[in-house]
């Protein structure tokens, strides 16, 4: 069994792909507050970083319950992450502050942002007693405190939000048959980058020298940031063009993360490419941003050195480097997109081929345990809809099957799951796991199996239209969940 989503994948030979035009690295979470343990495994054994966004939880309160006789409350928030097994773990609290019911607080919560999982959160106030004011708020006991009231979300409701902030009514779990309105918490999110500042940079060489015996040269650029130590630090890489002495390269982006700011010293080295990883050096300029953008305003070029040998001295090369394109723009996050209105469409579209076995057998994919237990197409549908749901706002999912025998006896590989002859959406995620629960008892399991024959590109057979428009790229990935769900469990 496999799950779809959409990617990029495909391997090109020689390696040439892997040399060029690299990703913006991630940033890493300073605590692993969410992190997926399973997911984290699956990325790692195929050589690829999880990504991770670090944010900044600011909390915002209204209207608080008055616990003080003589002065009004001492507002403090603590911020929980609520595990799997339903356990909480803290990962930060406020400061307090003095005679506020309505408090904006300034020490923020820090917690790592991951899309594939659903990370709940939640958030306790307490008035904290005047006698404990000088205790730094981490050594303070909170059985020793007034509880004033607590709210939860997940946090992918917060950062959906046109203005990353979620405002939630707060509630007293410990005495829920009194209706009281205890006020209100908002929380807002903000990613913890120093600067989405960019450069896009289109770079072209021309009279490289050719470095190779049988034909020419296959450049391609290496640029290094030079750090406090005079080391060069790579940051990024062009792509590689193939018998060429006058190469023009895809433009690169530079974040002002990684190279600093415009002063900031870069070694740009061109490479001849050699699929055994030693690349041959054709020549070397140390050059900053700045300049760079000089060049590009001046339609000139910079030549490239190389060491001579002699004394350690560089010999002036005739190829140069020109820039044919230089512009500065703000490089927006995946948080930028979905709180701007951009939304994730799930769909779902379960196998009923016979591959899968017979749904009364305990070892069939289709097998529904009286314990309750969830089969395999069950938690995938729960783990990944429970994850996608908080982006789409209207909450209705298309669900269909494929490779079944339906009420009418016919195969079919494309039928509405809900059993409707009209309306293929479902209302959420217990939508679809109600449709598909019917669909187990009104459609018989048949074939074949077409699915990934069509879809998968991953031997480098793109995808063909019935018109026999080809796609510009492998859209569909097919995940193991087996792997996943294998490693989560050890």
């Amino acid at each position: 069994m496999g799950m779809c989503c959409s990617g990029l994948s495909g391997d090109v030979a020689g390696g040439k792909q892997g040399v060029g035009g690299a990703p913006q690295p991630p940033i890493t979470a300073q605590n692993n507050h969410g992190h997926n343990d399973a997911v984290d495994f699956f990325f790692r054994s195929r050589g690829v970083q999880a990504l991770f966004t670090q944010i900044e939880l600011s909390l915002f309160a209204s209207k608080l319950l008055d616990r003080d006789i003589t002065s009004k409350s001492d507002p403090m928030t603590v911020v929980y992450a609520k595990k799997r097994d339903g356990t909480l773990e803290e990962i930060g609290r406020t400061e307090v502050i003095m005679n506020n019911l309505n408090p904006s607080w300034i020490e923020k919560i820090s917690i790592a942002y991951q899309f594939e999982i659903v990370q709940p959160l939640v958030f306790r106030i307490y008035d904290v007693d005047t006698k404990y004011h000088n205790v730094p708020v981490k050594m303070l006991k909170l059985n020793d405190q007034d509880f004033l009231g607590e709210a939860s979300c997940a946090l992918s409701e917060i950062v959906t939000k046109p203005s990353r902030t979620f405002t939630i009514n707060l509630h007293n779990k410990y005495r829920p048959g009194v209706p009281r309105n205890l006020g209100t918490l908002s929380v807002h999110a903000e990613e913890t980058v120093a600067s989405k500042s960019a450069v896009e940079i289109a770079f072209r060489c021309s009279h490289l020298e050719n470095v190779d015996m049988f034909s020419r040269s296959d450049p391609f650029l290496r640029i290094s940031r030079i750090v406090e130590n005079g080391d060069p630090v790579p940051i990024c890489k062009t792509d590689v063009i193939s018998n060429e002495l006058n190469p023009i390269w895809r433009p690169v982006t530079l974040s002002m993360q990684q190279f600093g700011n415009k002063d900031n010293p870069l070694i740009i080295e061109c490479f001849d490419f050699n699929s055994s990883g030693n690349h041959v050096l054709i020549g070397k300029i140390q050059r900053s941003v700045g300049d760079l953008e000089k060049l590009h305003q001046g339609r000139s070029g910079a030549n490239f050195v190389i060491p001579s040998g002699h004394h350690s001295r560089e010999k002036v090369l005739k190829s140069q480097l020109f820039i044919d394109k230089f512009i500065e723009k703000e490089q927006y996050s995946f948080l930028d997109y979905i709180s701007s209105g951009f939304e994730l469409n799930f769909m779902v579209a379960v196998d009923f081929t016979a591959s899968n076995g017979n749904p009364r057998n305990p070892d069939s994919l289709h097998y529904i345990d009286p314990s309750g237990r969830l089969n395999s197409y069950q938690q995938a549908i729960m783990e990944v809809g429970e994850v996608i749901q908080f982006y789409d706002s209207d909450r209705r999912f298309p669900a269909w099957g494929f490779g079944g025998r339906t009420v009418d006896a016919t195969i079919s590989h494309c039928f509405n799951l809900n059993g409707s002859a009209n309306d293929f959406e479902v209302e959420g995620v217990e939508g679809i796991m109600a449709a598909y629960g019917n669909a187990l008892h009104n459609v018989s399991l048949a074939g074949p199996t077409l699915f990934g024959q069509i879809l998968d590109a991953d031997k480098g057979h793109r995808l063909e239209s019935s018109t026999g428009r080809v796609a510009t790229r492998d859209i569909v990935q097919f995940v193991p969940m087996r792997e996943v769900q294998n490693a989560f469990q050890t």
